[in-house]
């Protein structure tokens, strides 16, 4: 969330973010209402104070004096009881206004409403020329025995996986891949829990708008979508010193989401799937904008040594104030070539917040000059699959069936080069 006081002192430029994100934001509300109660807080501080006085006064008052001053600490105790819950009322009131409150994008961001407005940063490698008419990964995953994507509906509906084989081996060499470029960077591996309490999603900004896509699996924990929820929480009301940071997470989980709104698009095949997993790496640092700039390029740095490692083809995509999310001073997204959909599919997103995220998550460290001041975050995907497997084998399919294994990933499948049974062409 922004601190109250920016906002009080810059509404239109609020106002600005909202229009530009598409946030349907009652600015004027919340400020009526912030004046409301920052009034009957002063008003309820002021009795509190008034009741303390005359408690004192009553222990050393004359006898005649004395039922006048009970009766007067009564009569404040009474105004207390009727203005203390209607302050919480507002400050409940005023705090759910404030969780929806947008960051404000970075001003060289491009500003539009969709994808259409996106602007392509730059390209790595060339989308590989077959002389053979290329296979898409359902038919490769059949042909070759390496899923069960039609069987696993049984056991657990539509938009589940089940690879088997040397493709099961595939999906966790690319995971230890990732571990050990993201791991020789400086992070600390952490395996994740699955699951995360409200207060986790709110920290990150996933709540309040975004519970339509989560699991909830008891009255006060979700399955999270991304290991950030997590790891952004990991130091929850905690006062870490300059010295600690930056925190270097990578953290590895099993991944959930229901894909609410995106019946009817890829239902086959792995590119969106409930259940999946994800390498996340996260980054908390002092609150310096030129600081938190320099990790937001190396965590798409690192990104891009993993899939230059899988010889993957790949675009970066600068994303519209529309399309990054409302609590991202800016989002650039990685595109990996799909060669039979011949399209930059979506792989990887690199997030920058600023303190917007510490301020929900309570996240606050102590500078060298001694002031307590909230972190800025940082996140991006080092690897998800199974989604990254489709580009992966549809890039490095020969004509005969087999998939060759980039050199990279040899180590992690037995020194394999090839995968797969050779088929007549």
């Amino acid at each position: 969330m922004l601190d109250i006081d920016f906002i009080v002192e810059n509404p239109d430029v609020v106002r600005a973010a909202a229009r530009a994100k598409g946030v349907d934001l009652d600015l004027d509300r919340l400020l009526a209402l912030h004046s409301e109660t920052k009034a009957l807080l002063i008003q309820i501080e002021e009795l509190r104070h008034e009741r303390n006085v005359v408690s004192k006064e009553t222990g050393k008052a004359s006898e005649s004096e004395r039922p006048a001053l009970i009766e007067r600490g009564r009569a404040i105790g009474d105004q207390l009881k009727e203005l203390e819950p209607t302050l919480r009322e507002q400050q409940e009131a005023l705090q759910a206004l404030l969780l929806q409150v947008p960051n404000i994008p970075d001003p060289g961001e491009p500003v539009g409403d969709d994808e259409d407005a996106n602007v392509e940063l730059r390209r790595w490698g060339d989308p590989p020329e077959f002389s053979f008419t290329p296979r898409d990964h359902i038919e490769l995953l059949e042909m070759n025995s390496w899923g069960e994507l039609s069987r696993i509906g049984q056991v657990a509906g539509s938009r589940s996986y089940a690879l088997r084989g040397d493709m099961a081996l595939v999906e966790m060499a690319v995971w230890r891949l990732a571990i050990d470029v993201i791991r020789e960077r400086g992070f600390t591996l952490l395996g994740m829990p699955s699951f995360a309490r409200e207060a986790a999603f709110l920290g990150t900004g996933h709540f309040p708008g975004g519970r339509d896509d989560v699991y909830q699996v008891e009255d006060d924990l979700f399955l999270s979508g991304t290991a950030e929820v997590g790891l952004n929480f990991l130091h929850n009301g905690e006062i870490l010193s300059a010295a600690d940071l930056p925190l270097r997470y990578a953290g590895f989980s099993a991944c959930f989401r229901r894909e609410a709104g995106a019946a009817g698009r890829d239902v086959r095949g792995l590119l969106r799937i409930h259940q999946f997993y994800k390498v996340e790496q996260y980054v908390a640092c002092v609150a310096d904008k030129d600081e938190s700039h320099r990790w937001f390029e190396t965590l798409l740095g690192n990104a891009e040594a993993v899939l230059q490692a899988l010889e993957l083809p790949y675009r970066i995509v600068r994303t519209c104030t529309g399309e990054m999310g409302a609590g991202k001073v800016r989002m650039w997204d990685i595109e990996t070539w799909i060669p039979t959909q011949q399209l930059y599919r979506e792989t990887h997103s690199n997030s920058e917040f600023y303190d917007w995220q510490a301020r929900r998550a309570d996240l606050r460290y102590r500078g060298e000059d001694g002031k307590v001041r909230h972190v800025y975050t940082l996140n991006n995907t080092v690897v998800a699959t199974p989604r990254i497997l489709a580009p992966l084998i549809e890039v490095h399919q020969q004509s005969d069936g087999t998939v060759r294994v980039p050199r990279a990933l040899r180590p992690y499948v037995g020194g394999k080069e090839v995968l797969g049974t050779p088929r007549p062409d």
